[in-house]
């Protein structure tokens, strides 16, 4: 089975942390069953590497073309516009995307189906490209995708869209699959298909012994995200105040960073809340085994990694109840969920998990059961599903057929 794994969301080799979910989950299906993919990740055009660029420097400094994990991944550019560019971008993308594929195609490969990740604007281009080349298209929600997006009216238009002629749809929660049931979708095209962890890549630390690798002397509580708004970091920033003897570790980076920092001063916690910075998945578990819990309090996610992940190194979560979260945490041994998303909340639910933490083996094998290879298994019928009736219905053909609506 031939995949394009069409996504914005992926790691490239100047931002590695960016979309490591999309990456994760594609990296053990090509592991576990008999598929191949190239992945197409476009990149925003930006004319300058320059640092002081920000995070655009980092965008035009990924290569055109990298492999990782053994997978080859191409990132044409395509151009963005700030602002004012929100409804222009699935097309712009997808004119970008159809060049790129096209010389995909002249060389040798040719899907058997796209594999798109994020309903806007990848999965709006997506389905365009599959119109266009005569490809089955499946899309993967993630998050604000559904939670987020279709609050604005033409986005909105063009979800509802995407989902009505997508050839499948796969959400990564429960509560998504309900969302995109809410916007239109068919319910029985919609099939869950939670995120699973990786045991060997996470697994347990001795507790003082990874907090001596760090350089950590006291007791952390650990918070991992990109430093934006909706992670929520400021919330536990501010519950650290009734938290006596404790540290916090903010795993991230992001635009929030000089934000959080005078935060943290202004409450008087400038030498008990501490900026890690970006750290690589290979670096994470010694952060997660020196914690006495993850803290989440994200607004929106679709299936958080992090929870997963630091069971995975033996270490409880306290997370937001929102979408999502309570899928993820069902036991003690998993953590806690919050009565509300606010530092009271965080406080108080802190306070109750370390008054009676449970054994870190019991959370190392609550992670356990949540592997990767059962998700593989599940991808690959619904490849094959999509796959086969789209050649029933005599839809393959070498090149174009007339698009229909969707922009």
């Amino acid at each position: 089975m031939r995949l394009l794994t069409f996504s914005t969301l992926f790691p490239n080799e100047a931002i590695p942390s960016h979309g490591v979910f999309v990456e994760t989950r594609l990296r053990h299906l090509v592991a576990d069953e008999d598929v191949q993919s190239v992945v197409m990740a476009p990149i925003p055009f930006f004319p300058s590497a320059h640092p002081r660029f920000g995070r655009w420097a980092k965008l035009a400094a990924a290569p055109a073309r990298e492999t990782r994990h053994g997978i080859d991944v191409r990132h044409p550019r395509y151009l963005a516009i700030p602002k004012i560019g929100q409804v222009l971008a699935p097309r712009l993308l997808f004119n970008a995307a159809a060049r790129a594929l096209t010389r995909l195609i002249a060389e040798g490969f040719r899907p058997d189906a796209i594999d798109a990740h994020y309903l806007y604007p990848d999965g709006i281009a997506a389905i365009r490209l599959g119109q266009t080349f005569n490809l089955p298209v499946v899309l993967t929600a993630r998050g604000s995708d559904v939670s987020e997006w279709p609050d604005h009216a033409g986005p909105n238009r063009m979800i509802r869209r995407a989902l009505q002629q997508a050839d499948g749809l796969i959400a990564v929660s429960g509560a998504l699959r309900e969302g995109m049931i809410g916007l239109g979708a068919d319910p029985a095209k919609v099939q869950v298909l939670r995120n699973g962890v990786d045991s060997v890549l996470f697994h347990p630390h001795d507790r003082a012994e990874a907090r001596r690798h760090l350089g950590m002397d006291d007791p952390h509580l650990l918070s991992v995200g990109h430093l934006i708004e909706r992670k929520g970091h400021d919330r536990v920033i501010r519950a650290m105040a009734d938290l006596p003897g404790l540290h916090l570790t903010i795993v991230g980076e992001g635009p929030e960073r000089e934000r959080l920092g005078h935060l943290a001063a202004s409450l008087g916690l400038a030498g008990r809340v501490h900026f890690a910075g970006a750290v690589r998945q290979s670096a994470l578990s010694f952060y997660y085994a020196a914690a006495e819990a993850l803290v989440l309090a994200s607004s929106r996610e679709g299936w958080a990694n992090v929870l997963l992940e630091s069971m995975a190194c033996g270490t409880p979560v306290v997370a937001s109840p929102i979408w999502g979260n309570p899928e993820v945490v069902r036991e003690r041994a998993a953590g806690l969920i919050m009565a509300r998303n606010d530092p009271a909340s965080i406080v108080a639910a802190v306070r109750d998990l370390l008054a009676n933490p449970p054994p870190r083996e019991d959370t190392r094998a609550y992670a356990e059961a949540h592997g990767w290879r059962e998700i593989s298994a599940g991808q690959k019928d619904i490849f094959e599903q999509v796959i086969t009736r789209h050649a029933s219905a005599g839809a393959v053909g070498d090149l174009y057929r007339a698009p229909a609506a969707i922009f």
